[in-house]
């Protein structure tokens, strides 16, 4: 497995303080443009809300600074002996932050809450046929075949006390709506959550009885999001906050020019891209064209990826900080596959060619939605693209908002082309097969964020395939298949990997991890 991204990213902006809990005891005030929309950790499969609650939620398993797996609420496991899965060894004396008691049941319960079909993150279990506890401090997970990624696939598998959860009326999560577990957290973690003001301010203080040991001196986090990057940035330079995620582009000299602050720079596991409604039948948003769907040829989407100039967008929105991406993970990422490494070149006369051969020699026009506040620079991005989309007969309509509303919109189907960004959980090519190219499948727990339900029959056959796999060579030989015909097919358009651009104060010692979470059990004030 091949890490050196993920290890050359934080060694550009990782600092661990060992023994900070005998340094002087701090506030911490930090902001980001995206406010996590639920506390309820099976909900919603977004990095916002698992970023934030892993903060005061654990898993089984977890990752440390260089995104190794490390225990947590496991404190080792194994595979099993005479079936297909593995044993889960549980830590003793943990307890939650309601002083609940930690135990099997607990993991059962939530590994049942989190696959059922109400929740966002059941795709992370659909390897796994059925879940035993063993004693009250073992646990099996039986999966469906040889599965030697299950416990790098469960990281951010968090639990939640079935006591707790069952009293309050919040057995289940609620995607869409709300429940107990929307607002409220009760977790084992190394934060606990004091007051919440969706929007506005949260605010957490340490659990004092975490079974781990701190590497903190933070007495109370305060995390405000701030949507607008100006308003942020002024909030840092004038002192109000301590930290912000990320910054613009364009502010990153400013900052490093000012005393007393510090950029952190990386580069994230996470692929820009475009996705197309491809079971659409009409265009939703079309003007010309009111009883097709033209992105169903694969001549179309094509020409749409030709007509992107990545180059451009690098110098002129990006400041040269990304990197062109020719497939769902990134180079360096395990399972990225080399034979299968150029992108379609910018080359807008073929473009035209192809539109003409589709059959629309003039273009036509389409919708194009995006988020304004989840990714750098994505409404820049977005009208970027929609001019060079223009230039060779494609006319967006743009269509740019909040990502609290975004990711509704996309499951309703309320789309043409939809911007999307995606960082593999696992940090293997298996993730994003399994989330956004494998058909939608509710009873396997597959596709759960294939939005336009992109669909091919060999790309479902070889998702098990490439899952069991254990011999490395055999296992890319399928991969570079599958990654192949998605190309062909431009299943999607990658466009880049999103660069990391954080800053602080700078008598702050954090950590940047390559999937972009902030961890404050690793803050030093000093």
């Amino acid at each position: 497995m091949t890490f050196s991204l993920l290890l050359r990213s934080s060694a550009l902006a990782s600092v661990v303080v060992l023994g900070a809990q005998a340094a002087s005891a701090e506030t911490f005030r930090w902001a980001s443009t995206t406010d996590p929309q639920t506390m309820d950790p099976h909900a919603v499969n977004a990095a916002p809300v698992l970023s934030f609650l892993n903060n005061i939620y654990e898993g089984l398993v977890r990752r440390n600074q260089n995104m190794q797996i490390e225990p947590s609420l496991a404190t080792s496991w194994e595979p099993l002996e005479a079936e297909n899965g593995w044993r889960f060894h549980l830590r003793e004396g943990v307890t939650f932050q309601d002083g609940a008691e930690f135990n099997a049941e607990d993991v059962l319960f939530s590994y049942q809450r989190a696959s059922d079909e109400a929740a966002d993150v059941r795709s992370w279990f659909a390897p796994v046929s059925e879940v035993r506890v063993v004693d009250d401090f073992t646990v099996d997970f039986v999966t469906t075949a040889p599965n030697p990624l299950f416990p790098d696939s469960i990281a951010n598998f968090m639990i939640l006390d079935k006591g707790w959860a069952e009293a309050n009326d919040a057995a289940l999560p609620a995607r869409d709506a709300e429940n107990f577990a929307t607002m409220n957290v009760n977790g084992t973690g190394a934060f606990s959550l004091t007051s919440r003001d969706p929007g506005v301010e949260t605010r957490l203080v340490p659990n004092p009885t975490w079974w781990d040991e701190a590497q903190h001196n933070v007495t109370e986090a305060v995390f405000t999001p701030i949507g607008n990057s100006a308003t942020g940035l002024a909030a840092l330079l004038s002192g109000e906050i301590d930290f912000i995620q990320p910054i613009p582009l364009q502010d990153v000299a400013q900052v490093e020019s000012r005393d007393g602050f510090k950029v952190l720079e990386g580069e994230e596991t996470r692929v820009i891209m475009f996705g197309f409604g491809h079971e659409h039948e009409k265009l939703l948003y079309s003007t010309d064209v009111t009883d097709a769907n033209p992105f169903q040829d694969p001549k179309v989407r094509l020409a749409a990826a030709h007509a992107i100039d990545i180059d451009a967008i690098d110098r002129v929105i990006m400041r040269g900080k990304i990197q062109a991406a020719s497939q769902l993970v990134p180079a360096g990422i395990s399972g990225y596959s080399e034979a299968n490494a150029d992108r379609p070149a910018y080359d807008p006369e073929r473009a035209k060619e192809l539109l003409a051969e589709a059959g629309y020699p003039d273009g036509f026009s389409f919708g194009l939605k995006c988020t304004n506040d989840r990714y750098i620079n994505d409404e820049a991005l977005c009208r970027a693209a929609a001019s060079m989309f223009a230039a060779v007969g494609l006319k967006a309509e743009l269509t740019t908002g909040p990502v609290r509303d975004y990711w509704t919109q996309l499951r309703e189907d309320d789309f043409d082309m939809y911007l999307l960004g995606w960082s593999p959980g696992t940090f293997d090519a298996e993730h994003p097969i399994r989330f956004l190219l494998h058909s939608q499948d509710d009873e396997k727990k597959l596709g759960s964020w294939n939005f336009g339900n992109y669909s091919n029959a060999r790309v479902d056959e070889l998702l098990p395939l490439i899952q069991e796999e254990i011999d490395p060579a055999a296992r890319q030989a399928l991969i570079d298949e599958l990654v192949g015909i998605t190309q062909d097919e431009v299943a999607y358009i990658p466009l880049y990997t999103q660069p990391l651009i954080w800053a602080a104060k700078e008598n702050i010692d954090l950590t940047q991890r390559a999937d972009n979470f902030f961890m404050l059990r690793w803050v030093t004030i000093n």
